[in-house]
């Protein structure tokens, strides 16, 4: 029995053991070879040019249906939106009432304020059996919205610590972001498809799992570039592990409550889960090195939030799936 059971574990849970593989490897890595790799990838704009690819396989993944129902559903995209907007700085304010670090608690903050991230909540809710064209409308509104919402937000959540800054989003630049690695290669996706490239469902299945290890190389690349922080700051490493996976599973139960009072079933709830409740963490960290470079314990809040949410989410994607 334990024969069989071990294999079939692995297979369905592999992208969390990889997860787990690549955190471990980075950090013990005395030779700090496999940080430096992650870093020049980082430097040469891999993780850009991986977002790419993973849109551009999702415009080939998705069905013509998928969009048609994503952009009508009006309930659950609205339910993830006030998830990421209202509800994830709602519970950052009860948590910050625990006696912390202010750094801490500023990370904490950055990261309830962002939105939700570009690639990995796509491709999870592919993975879970979800609607990927409704995650990726609720990713492109969540980011345009943030244009407003983080110098509204931020400013209110960071009052009462007297922490202040010259929160300055540059409009154009995020347009930017989304139109060329977003949109564009989405649309070159749709329009192979239409102009006569056939997906089978074979075919669409090796690109999922295709998307789910790009994910990987972009967890690599980022703790990478965070694991000199993450070693210095090895004492509050320990606060803030708790700290993120409370944080995180609150916003899980609130989205699979929202999802169950608003009656949002299978097929539609896996982009509610996963949008309303991951956040973005380039956006985190740019804020937090340029506006707040004096609080040094906030950027492990964003980075090992960013990956510990993969990890809790990978493990529930796994198990969501039909």
């Amino acid at each position: 029995m334990m024969k069989r059971w071990f294999p079939y574990a692995v297979k369905k849970q592999w992208f969390l053991i990889g997860m787990a593989l690549i955190f471990v490897a980075v950090l013990l890595d005395g030779t700090l070879s496999l940080a430096k790799t992650g870093i020049m990838l980082k430097a040469h704009h891999g993780a850009s040019m991986i977002i790419v690819v993973i849109f551009l396989f999702s415009g080939l993944i998705i069905d013509v249906d998928q969009i048609s129902a994503g952009i009508r559903d009006v309930k659950a995209t609205s339910a993830a939106l006030v998830l990421i907007a209202l509800l994830a700085p709602l519970v950052a304010i009860g948590l910050s009432r625990i006696p912390l670090e202010t750094g801490v608690v500023l990370g904490l903050f950055l990261v309830a304020a962002m939105p939700t991230t570009l690639s990995s909540g796509v491709v999870m809710t592919g993975q879970a059996g979800g609607n990927i064209a409704h995650a990726l409308f609720v990713t492109i509104l969540s980011n345009c919205v943030a244009i407003v919402s983080i110098p509204l937000v931020l400013p209110l959540l960071l009052q009462p610590r007297h922490l202040t800054a010259d929160l300055s989003i540059d409009q154009r630049a995020i347009f930017i972001k989304l139109l060329l690695l977003v949109l564009c290669p989405l649309l070159a996706g749709m329009g192979a498809k239409r102009f006569g490239l056939t997906i089978t469902t074979p075919l669409k299945k090796r690109l999922g799992i295709i998307n789910q290890m790009m994910v990987l190389a972009i967890v690599f690349m980022s703790l990478s570039s965070a694991r000199q922080v993450l070693m210095t700051r090895a004492g509050a490493v320990l606060v803030i592990v708790p700290l993120v996976v409370i944080f995180h599973g609150i916003l899980l139960i609130l989205a699979a409550t929202a999802c169950r009072l608003l009656k949002i079933g299978p097929g539609r709830r896996e982009a509610v889960i996963f949008m309303g409740s991951q956040k973005t963490l380039p956006l985190a960290v740019m804020l937090q090195i340029t506006c707040f470079p004096t609080y040094g314990t906030a950027l492990p809040v964003c980075v090992l939030h960013h990956i510990i949410h993969l990890m809790i989410d990978g493990y529930i994607a796994a198990r969501m799936r039909p």
